[in-house]
């Protein structure tokens, strides 16, 4: 594209070329944010999203280790941050149909919004039917981990008497919500690093939307 190109503004930018773009950009950050969280490590090695133990585990690790439980400590801990990888591979689809339902309303509204709005969008489209998809995948890669059977056995009473918050009362719902954190916030990285740098990062259309909103 020659400069020519760059001397657009927002009002030359028609409907079609606002969805076309956004769209464009949001599967590229959508793409890199689930590809980079569901690679092998992708939570365990990345500071920003690493699981830590839930609840009580996480501040009683010092007392386990001396009473000879790191290993299963350590066992849990890699088994959830693993099984936030496994999930996060479900949102590809979850993702692809929330694209394609965005407005016109929606796109314009996203693209002259906050550097996360396309994340805060997602967010609200998304949340719940991602929480349904990830919960059966991390239970079924948590729960032939014994100690996680214990720590659901007391944080459920937890619950119950009121000392223990709704998403740590299990491992499962635990890590399903830290896996859509990490998520999102991985995203959000993209989406601004997509808005920052649409010539190097993005698709012709995304460079004409994304581009003439500096102008």
């Amino acid at each position: 594209m020659g400069e020519r190109a760059w001397a657009l503004s927002w009002g030359d930018i028609s409907n079609q070329d606002a969805v076309a773009g956004l769209k464009s950009a949001l599967d590229t950050s959508t793409v890199k944010a689930v590809e980079k969280l569901a690679a092998a490590g992708g939570f365990w090695n990345n500071d920003k999203v690493k699981i830590p133990l839930p609840g009580y585990l996480e501040d009683a690790r010092g007392v386990m280790n001396t009473f000879g439980m790191k290993k299963q400590a350590d066992e849990l801990h890699q088994a959830i941050n693993r099984a936030a990888e496994m999930a996060v591979g479900e949102a590809k689809p979850v993702f692809v149909n929330a694209i394609k339902s965005m407005s016109v309303q929606d796109a314009k509204g996203i693209i002259s919004g906050g550097q996360d709005s396309g994340t805060q969008y997602f967010k609200g489209k998304t949340s719940d039917t991602l929480r349904t998809k990830f919960l059966p995948v991390v239970k079924k890669a948590t729960e032939k981990v014994g100690l996680a059977q214990k720590y659901n056995d007391l944080a459920g009473r937890g619950a119950k008497l009121g000392i223990i918050k709704g998403d740590q009362a299990s491992v499962e719902t635990f890590v399903t919500q830290k896996a859509l954190d990490g998520l999102f916030l991985m995203m959000a990285e993209e989406e601004k690093a997509i808005r920052a740098d649409p010539v190097g990062r993005g698709t012709d259309i995304v460079k004409k939307v994304f581009g003439a909103l500096g102008k």
